[in-house]
Protein backbone atom coordinates (compact mmCIF):
# COMPACT_ATOMS: atom_id res chain seq x y z
CA UNK A 1 0.00 0.00 0.00
CA UNK A 2 1.18 3.61 -0.73
CA UNK A 3 2.22 5.66 1.61
CA UNK A 4 -0.37 8.66 0.60
CA UNK A 5 -2.77 5.38 0.68
CA UNK A 6 -1.57 4.34 4.36
CA UNK A 7 -2.37 7.90 5.42
CA UNK A 8 -5.72 8.47 4.11
CA UNK A 9 -6.39 4.68 5.65
CA UNK A 10 -6.02 5.44 9.13
CA UNK A 11 -7.46 9.65 8.47
CA UNK A 12 -11.17 7.40 7.85
CA UNK A 13 -10.73 5.25 10.88
CA UNK A 14 -9.89 8.15 12.89
CA UNK A 15 -12.78 9.81 11.28
CA UNK A 16 -15.07 6.96 12.17
CA UNK A 17 -14.30 6.73 15.33
CA UNK A 18 -12.41 9.95 16.81
CA UNK A 19 -11.63 8.14 20.41
CA UNK A 20 -11.48 4.62 20.46
CA UNK A 21 -11.16 2.52 23.55
CA UNK A 22 -10.38 -1.02 24.20
CA UNK A 23 -13.61 -3.35 24.60
CA UNK A 24 -12.40 -4.95 27.80
CA UNK A 25 -13.95 -3.35 30.83
CA UNK A 26 -11.32 -2.24 33.18
CA UNK A 27 -10.76 0.69 35.80
CA UNK A 28 -6.79 0.19 36.27
CA UNK A 29 -3.87 -1.34 34.61
CA UNK A 30 -3.66 -4.04 37.33
CA UNK A 31 -7.77 -4.83 36.21
CA UNK A 32 -6.57 -4.55 32.20
CA UNK A 33 -3.46 -6.49 33.40
CA UNK A 34 -6.08 -9.54 34.53
CA UNK A 35 -8.50 -9.22 31.99
CA UNK A 36 -6.19 -9.15 28.56
CA UNK A 37 -4.84 -12.82 29.98
CA UNK A 38 -7.79 -13.83 30.47
CA UNK A 39 -8.89 -12.80 26.69
CA UNK A 40 -6.58 -15.18 25.31
CA UNK A 41 -8.42 -17.63 23.29
CA UNK A 42 -11.57 -15.78 24.40
CA UNK A 43 -14.11 -12.90 23.46
CA UNK A 44 -14.36 -9.99 25.35
CA UNK A 45 -17.58 -10.11 25.88
CA UNK A 46 -17.05 -13.24 27.73
CA UNK A 47 -14.08 -11.93 29.63
CA UNK A 48 -16.62 -8.97 30.72
CA UNK A 49 -19.04 -11.71 31.53
CA UNK A 50 -16.58 -13.15 34.04
CA UNK A 51 -14.79 -9.74 35.06
CA UNK A 52 -18.08 -8.09 36.27
CA UNK A 53 -18.75 -10.04 39.07
CA UNK A 54 -15.00 -11.13 39.74
CA UNK A 55 -13.87 -7.50 39.88
CA UNK A 56 -16.46 -6.55 42.64
CA UNK A 57 -14.64 -9.21 44.91
CA UNK A 58 -10.97 -8.94 43.59
CA UNK A 59 -9.30 -5.78 42.04
CA UNK A 60 -6.04 -5.49 43.68
CA UNK A 61 -3.51 -8.01 43.62
CA UNK A 62 -3.87 -8.23 47.54
CA UNK A 63 -7.60 -9.05 46.89
CA UNK A 64 -6.49 -11.58 43.99
CA UNK A 65 -4.66 -13.69 46.47
CA UNK A 66 -6.76 -13.46 49.15
CA UNK A 67 -9.57 -15.03 46.83
CA UNK A 68 -7.48 -17.78 45.91
CA UNK A 69 -7.00 -20.28 42.50
CA UNK A 70 -10.30 -22.13 43.52
CA UNK A 71 -12.23 -18.97 44.51
CA UNK A 72 -10.96 -16.65 41.06
CA UNK A 73 -11.68 -20.44 38.96
CA UNK A 74 -15.21 -20.00 40.47
CA UNK A 75 -15.59 -16.57 38.19
CA UNK A 76 -13.73 -17.19 35.24
CA UNK A 77 -15.14 -21.02 34.58
CA UNK A 78 -17.06 -19.63 31.61
CA UNK A 79 -13.94 -18.67 30.14
CA UNK A 80 -11.77 -21.01 28.11
CA UNK A 81 -8.40 -22.26 29.69
CA UNK A 82 -9.68 -20.97 32.97
CA UNK A 83 -7.76 -23.64 35.14
CA UNK A 84 -4.27 -22.45 33.64
CA UNK A 85 -5.40 -19.00 33.75
CA UNK A 86 -6.51 -18.91 37.32
CA UNK A 87 -3.09 -19.97 37.80
CA UNK A 88 -1.29 -17.57 35.82
CA UNK A 89 -3.08 -14.73 37.26
CA UNK A 90 -2.50 -15.55 41.30
CA UNK A 91 0.88 -16.25 40.53
CA UNK A 92 1.30 -12.54 38.25
CA UNK A 93 -0.43 -10.92 41.27
CA UNK A 94 1.83 -12.24 43.88
CA UNK A 95 4.93 -11.74 41.71
CA UNK A 96 3.33 -7.64 41.05
CA UNK A 97 3.16 -7.38 45.51
CA UNK A 98 6.75 -9.11 45.72
CA UNK A 99 8.94 -7.38 43.17
CA UNK A 100 6.47 -4.37 42.41
CA UNK A 101 5.37 -2.82 45.27
CA UNK A 102 2.19 -4.17 43.89
CA UNK A 103 2.25 -2.04 40.98
CA UNK A 104 1.73 -2.89 37.48
CA UNK A 105 5.39 -2.27 35.71
CA UNK A 106 5.39 -0.04 32.80
CA UNK A 107 8.53 -2.10 31.21
CA UNK A 108 7.77 -4.34 28.21
CA UNK A 109 10.59 -6.99 29.89
CA UNK A 110 9.35 -7.01 33.06
CA UNK A 111 5.47 -7.24 31.89
CA UNK A 112 6.79 -10.68 29.51
CA UNK A 113 8.28 -12.33 32.42
CA UNK A 114 4.70 -12.24 33.98
CA UNK A 115 3.07 -15.48 33.80
CA UNK A 116 0.28 -15.56 31.38
CA UNK A 117 1.79 -12.14 29.83
CA UNK A 118 3.35 -12.73 25.90
CA UNK A 119 4.26 -9.69 23.72
CA UNK A 120 1.01 -9.06 22.75
CA UNK A 121 -0.37 -8.89 26.35
CA UNK A 122 2.49 -6.64 27.16
CA UNK A 123 1.75 -4.19 24.14
CA UNK A 124 -2.46 -3.83 25.30
CA UNK A 125 -1.04 -3.12 28.51
CA UNK A 126 1.69 -0.51 27.57
CA UNK A 127 -0.29 0.97 24.99
CA UNK A 128 -3.89 0.90 26.81
CA UNK A 129 -2.88 1.81 30.47
CA UNK A 130 0.19 3.73 29.81
CA UNK A 131 -0.32 5.41 26.83
CA UNK A 132 2.76 4.18 24.94
CA UNK A 133 2.10 3.88 20.88
CA UNK A 134 2.80 -0.08 20.83
CA UNK A 135 0.53 -2.19 18.09
CA UNK A 136 -0.96 -5.63 19.63
CA UNK A 137 -1.29 -7.99 17.10
CA UNK A 138 -3.99 -10.39 17.56
CA UNK A 139 -5.68 -12.35 15.26
CA UNK A 140 -8.06 -9.04 13.96
CA UNK A 141 -4.90 -6.94 13.08
CA UNK A 142 -3.21 -9.89 11.67
CA UNK A 143 -5.88 -10.49 9.35
CA UNK A 144 -6.45 -7.29 8.52
CA UNK A 145 -2.62 -6.41 8.38
CA UNK A 146 -2.60 -9.22 5.34
CA UNK A 147 -5.50 -8.90 3.41
CA UNK A 148 -5.32 -5.71 2.75
CA UNK A 149 -1.51 -5.20 2.15
CA UNK A 150 -1.26 -2.59 4.83
CA UNK A 151 1.42 -5.08 6.62
CA UNK A 152 1.96 -8.42 5.15
CA UNK A 153 3.39 -11.20 7.12
CA UNK A 154 3.70 -14.56 8.19
CA UNK A 155 4.18 -14.16 11.75
CA UNK A 156 2.12 -11.74 14.17
CA UNK A 157 5.31 -10.19 14.48
CA UNK A 158 6.13 -9.55 11.30
CA UNK A 159 3.12 -7.77 10.95
CA UNK A 160 3.70 -5.67 14.32
CA UNK A 161 7.20 -4.49 12.62
CA UNK A 162 5.57 -3.98 9.30
CA UNK A 163 2.76 -1.69 10.85
CA UNK A 164 5.85 -0.03 13.10
CA UNK A 165 7.39 0.82 10.14
CA UNK A 166 4.41 2.16 8.05
CA UNK A 167 1.71 3.81 10.20
CA UNK A 168 2.43 7.35 10.53
CA UNK A 169 3.23 8.59 14.19
CA UNK A 170 0.18 10.87 14.71
CA UNK A 171 -1.82 7.96 14.10
CA UNK A 172 0.40 5.18 16.08
CA UNK A 173 -0.76 6.02 19.60
CA UNK A 174 -4.85 4.53 18.95
CA UNK A 175 -3.99 2.29 15.80
CA UNK A 176 -3.77 -0.58 17.80
CA UNK A 177 -7.65 -0.26 18.59
CA UNK A 178 -8.42 0.88 14.78
CA UNK A 179 -6.85 -1.86 13.46
CA UNK A 180 -8.76 -4.55 16.08
CA UNK A 181 -12.17 -2.89 15.46
CA UNK A 182 -12.40 -2.81 12.12
CA UNK A 183 -11.28 -6.47 11.81
CA UNK A 184 -13.87 -7.81 14.31
CA UNK A 185 -17.04 -5.35 13.23
CA UNK A 186 -16.24 -4.81 9.20
CA UNK A 187 -12.73 -6.63 7.72
CA UNK A 188 -14.23 -10.04 9.07
CA UNK A 189 -12.78 -13.50 8.66
CA UNK A 190 -15.50 -15.45 6.82
CA UNK A 191 -17.22 -12.71 4.86
CA UNK A 192 -15.57 -9.05 5.09
CA UNK A 193 -18.37 -6.42 4.59
CA UNK A 194 -16.74 -4.61 1.90
CA UNK A 195 -19.63 -2.99 0.75
CA UNK A 196 -19.36 -0.62 4.39
CA UNK A 197 -16.14 -0.52 4.61
CA UNK A 198 -14.87 3.46 4.51
CA UNK A 199 -11.64 2.20 3.37
CA UNK A 200 -12.25 -0.31 0.35
CA UNK A 201 -10.87 1.37 -2.33
CA UNK A 202 -7.35 1.38 -0.25
CA UNK A 203 -7.40 -2.13 0.40
CA UNK A 204 -5.55 -4.49 -1.96
CA UNK A 205 -8.04 -7.51 -1.26
CA UNK A 206 -9.10 -8.70 -4.45
CA UNK A 207 -12.17 -11.05 -3.91
CA UNK A 208 -13.66 -8.26 -2.34
CA UNK A 209 -17.67 -8.93 -1.40
CA UNK A 210 -20.33 -6.96 -3.08
CA UNK A 211 -23.49 -7.58 -0.92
Amino acid sequence: MKRAHIEEFFRRLAEKTPAPRSELEHVDPYTLLVAVVLSAQATDAGVNKATATLFKVADTPEEMLALGEAGLKEHIRTIGLFNSKAKNVIRLSQILLEEHGGKVPRDREALEKLPGVGRKTANVVLNVAFGEPTIAVDTHIFRVGNRTGLAPGKTPLEVERGLEKVVPPHYKLHAHHWLILHGRYVCKARKPDCPNCVVSDLCGYKAKTTV
